[in-house]
């Protein structure tokens, strides 16, 4: 499969641009992300990542801007689980909106993105999961065309795991 990585694309006042997972926008958005695991859990995300998951034509990490700040992330890595009747699955990751970015389609624009990035590099279908305490990501997935999938990975038979899939 090969990957055609985005290379700064702007959607309304959102820049999107691919960087790597150890980016220093990625890790202080990754690190406010697992700050809210933490308030709405008790604890921060433990599913396995891997820094080389993310880089192409594996995967992608991306950073949104606006006014020339980072105020969103999104990612994308192979997953090869068998969903939605194909392994050729990649696993959305990390979407997150700063609290103060919220509200204005950002999230919305970066699903977008990492889907077109997941396109791209030939699979067929994504996965992701979510938890039953971020209603508001659970609304963007079913909005967005995605359907309730069976658990898989890490959060396979987690009661507060929920799991949603969409063919592309």
């Amino acid at each position: 499969m090969q990957s055609t990585p985005l290379t700064g694309v702007r959607d309304g006042d959102l820049t999107i641009r691919p960087v790597g997972y150890d980016h220093p926008d990625a890790h202080r958005l990754i690190g406010l992300v697992q700050k809210e695991y933490v308030v709405r859990y008790g604890g921060p995300d433990e599913s396995p990542v891997e820094v080389a998951e993310f880089l192409p034509p594996e995967g992608s990490f991306y950073v949104g801007y606006a006014d020339g700040e980072a105020v969103a992330t999104g990612a994308w890595r192979r997953s090869g689980v068998d969903r939605l009747g194909t392994t050729r699955t990649a696993e959305i990751k990390r979407m997150y909106v700063v609290p103060a970015a919220q509200r204005r389609g950002h999230a919305r624009r970066m699903l977008a993105a990492v889907e077109d990035g997941v396109r791209a590099a030939g699979f067929e279908a994504v996965v992701l999961e979510t938890g039953v305490r971020q209603p508001e990501a659970i609304a963007l997935y079913l909005s967005s065309g995605y359907e309730a999938i069976p658990g898989f990975g890490h959060y396979a038979g987690e009661p507060l795991s929920r799991c949603f899939g969409k063919r592309l």
